[in-house]
């Protein structure tokens, strides 16, 4: 048991500071010898609950943190919170609308709400897709720690590609989310599926984190890249209105 306390309270630890921190640091914030920090660290990388940054010498939270809160959000509260907005979103821009969440370095949508006449899109409930290729990806990535992305994003080979364009590095990645941020909402043309493009907005818990994302998909042509904005404006109104009903009262 003493184990089990010292290696949640190590990863609350780094979930509660904006990035990686030293082993010394995790060793003096809980406690404990830095011996017991370094064996605590090393067990929890090799199950993937924390990454080593060696270049930094520092530790952050792993791939399997991530996979342990996307489990947690599609239980109901987030999907049934996130139903009416949704359902009010499509009423409001008449095209289809995601809920997604970042399952490792993959976008997995939970709730999709379509209009009377939708688009034939890949995406549905239960559906994986490459996090920096979809705007709801990107629009929870753009509000990660650099460090974060990093570790999702540690080689080349961790950047699929569908339709041969889209980010194939991390510094590409990077450039993508700046831009991102720039305009104000995530947004992709053509790199899932020719021809179809999204816009989103990120979801936030009470510390600021990126818990979800609302999106809404449409074909290309129907709105040029120059006209997107009033889309993007309702999604991003979206996005605050099921933050603000997963924030409790006083934490926002």
């Amino acid at each position: 048991m003493p184990a089990v306390k010292r290696a949640t309270a190590l990863l609350r630890l780094l979930a509660s500071r904006p990035g990686p921190l030293p082993a010394a640091t995790v060793a003096r914030e809980l406690g404990i010898p830095r011996s017991t920090a370094y064996h605590l660290l090393t067990a929890l990388a090799e199950d993937g609950f924390v990454v080593h940054l060696p270049d930094e010498r520092r530790w952050g939270l792993g791939v399997a943190t991530f996979e342990i809160g996307s489990a947690y959000l599609r239980h109901d509260p987030l999907e049934r919170l996130a139903d009416p907005v949704l359902t009010r979103l499509v009423a409001e821009i008449h095209e289809t609308v995601h809920l997604g969440i970042l399952h490792g370095r993959e976008t997995l949508y939970l709730l999709k709400r379509e209009p009377t006449r939708p688009v034939p899109l890949v995406t549905a409930v239960g559906v994986r897709l490459p996090a920096q290729l979809t705007a709801v990806g990107r629009a929870m990535l753009g509000e990660l720690p650099a460090a974060q992305v990093r570790a999702l994003f540690p080689s080349p080979e961790a950047f699929i590609d569908r339709t041969g364009a889209g980010p194939r590095s991390l510094p590409e990645l990077r450039r993508a989310l700046a831009a991102d941020r720039r305009r104000g909402w995530a947004e992709e043309d053509g790199l899932v599926t020719p021809g179809i493009a999204s816009v989103a907005a990120p979801v936030f818990d009470h510390n600021g984190r990126p818990l979800a994302a609302v999106g809404a998909t449409f074909r290309a042509d129907a709105h040029a890249e120059d006209s997107r904005a009033p889309l993007a404006v309702a999604v991003r109104g979206a996005a605050a209105r099921l933050t603000r009903q997963l924030t409790p009262r006083g934490t926002a």
